[in-house]
């Protein structure tokens, strides 16, 4: 049986920036398709600082924020740095160890798990494709409405216009290894305001930076009946 995918994520995490000698083989992605991508520029920016980007995707943030899927904690460390109340959660024991290594506070567990303080956060973030998480984006978005309070805000990093939205499934590679399937979806910045929707969020910015799509959504009331 192939490894499990957390595991091979926690070995990628690890062996960014410290290869010696001859360049190591790149770390990939494959969908159900057959379609590969390298991960090599997304590893250097997850284990590494904010960027201008990241700070300005952060500057929209209001309260306290629950980084879900927050990997090494680059973003949740930024928000500590500025004196804001920040917690960030994931599954995999290794990138919560850099994390708090970053000055970042960590907890591991699922966003779909009790969560503290559930209701109360000011906004949740699904930075670097976080979105695609379980493959439901309805789903998760609906779980991220209720992580924050009424008003509260749900900061999404999608993928290009004309993406749309698709679930598929993807394992990663290296070397000739290959790790388990996993369910993940693609959701680009055309088809977040659909799915928001049907998870009671209203899309209020949706911008570009850097090459990059984000948008903003706020918790909308509960219907009534």
């Amino acid at each position: 049986m192939p490894p499990a995918a957390t595991d091979f994520y926690a070995a990628a995490l690890q062996s960014t920036g410290t290869s010696r000698g001859p360049a190591p083989e790149p770390w990939s992605v494959r969908d159900a398709d057959g379609r590969t991508f390298s991960l090599a520029g997304a590893l250097d920016r997850w284990t590494g600082d904010a960027d201008a980007v990241d700070r300005n995707f952060l500057a929209r943030a209001r309260g306290t924020v629950l980084d879900v899927g927050c990997g090494p904690g680059r973003l949740a460390a930024e928000l500590a740095r500025r004196g804001v109340h920040a917690l960030g959660l994931d599954i995999s024991p290794t990138a919560l160890r850099l994390a708090r290594r970053s000055g970042a506070t960590v907890i591991r567990r699922s966003v779909f798990e009790p969560v503290v303080a559930e209701g109360l956060w000011g906004t949740t973030l699904l930075a670097d494709g976080n979105i695609g998480i379980g493959g439901d984006p309805t789903a998760l978005l609906r779980r991220c409405r209720a992580l924050v309070t009424p008003g509260g805000l749900v900061l999404v990093e999608t993928e290009r216009p004309g993406v749309g939205q698709r679930t598929t499934r993807l394992r990663l590679e290296r070397a000739g290894e290959v790790s388990s399937w996993f369910d993940w979806a693609h959701v680009g910045c055309d088809a977040i305001e659909e799915l928001a929707a049907a998870a009671g969020l209203r899309l209020t910015e949706s911008w570009a930076d850097g090459g990059r799509w984000f948008a903003a959504l706020r918790r909308t009331p509960a219907p009534v009946g």
